[in-house]
């Protein structure tokens, strides 16, 4: 009898995190649903089970190493190891952030989120996930973040931002040392974009919908073994860095 796959998405009450792990859900997945509010988490994973979902809630502040630590307990207690992490959890930060005028407490909001959160959860995490069979990682990026789309005449990258732009390149090179590290090992992990969705970090201005979002995240954590690390995608295809 094969075991059930069991997955950790952060920021997974709303958005994208939650089609996220909707998806997976889909799959016959057992979900943890990470969350910091209670009630919205709470209202996500009964909407999920409702859905047929085996989700669970994990209480879970990326930027609280107490809050993480009480994660992998969790995750240990009820299931042993983890074969997936997705980590969606993230910020776009406080207005304005053009360079020259920036509160440099925006900037330092964005990367212990963005970037700092990533790795605080991962490296919790990392135990869990080497007790897997097939474990992969999933960071959520932007390309925004892609300093080739950045410096291209004419690219769409979006306002200037010197928070939330740069928050996602500094990602994007975390994980690249990550994929070296863990090259040696059968862990994959991947970044992915989800594309401009219309979210409540960006007041529903986007022009894709959460659930078309969630798509680039659920196929990397579906990977097979002898798939891609240390890549960068969206629905299209590879990012540039």
């Amino acid at each position: 009898m094969t075991e059930q796959t069991i997955a950790l998405v952060t920021g997974a009450n709303k958005g994208i995190g939650y089609e996220i792990a909707a998806g997976l859900g889909a799959l016959g997945w057992s979900v943890g649903i990470g969350a910091r509010d209670q009630e919205r988490r709470e209202s996500a994973v009964a909407k999920l089970r409702a859905a047929g979902v085996d989700a669970f809630g994990v209480p879970l502040d990326v930027t609280d190493d107490a809050s993480v630590a009480d994660a992998a307990r969790l995750i240990e207690e009820r299931a042993g190891r983890l074969d997936v992490l997705v980590n969606n959890a993230g910020t776009t930060g406080n207005a304005p952030q053009m360079p020259t005028t920036v509160d440099v407490a925006t900037v330092r909001t964005a990367v212990e989120t963005n970037v700092i959160g990533v790795i605080r959860v991962t490296n919790a995490m990392l135990p869990l996930l080497r007790r897997s069979s097939s474990p992969r990682i999933v960071n959520m990026s932007s390309t925004v973040g892609s300093l080739t789309r950045q410096t291209t005449p004419g690219a769409e990258v979006g306002p200037t931002s010197v928070a939330y732009s740069p928050s996602k390149t500094f990602l994007n090179a975390v994980t690249v040392q990550y994929a070296k590290e863990l090259s040696d090992t059968n862990i994959l992990i991947n970044l992915g974009c989800p594309g401009y969705c219309a979210t409540d970090l960006n007041g529903f201005r986007g022009v894709r919908t959460a659930q078309q979002g969630a798509a680039i995240a659920i196929r990397l954590a579906s990977l097979p073994d002898d798939g891609p690390t240390g890549h960068f995608f969206d629905d299209a295809g590879e990012v540039p860095w």
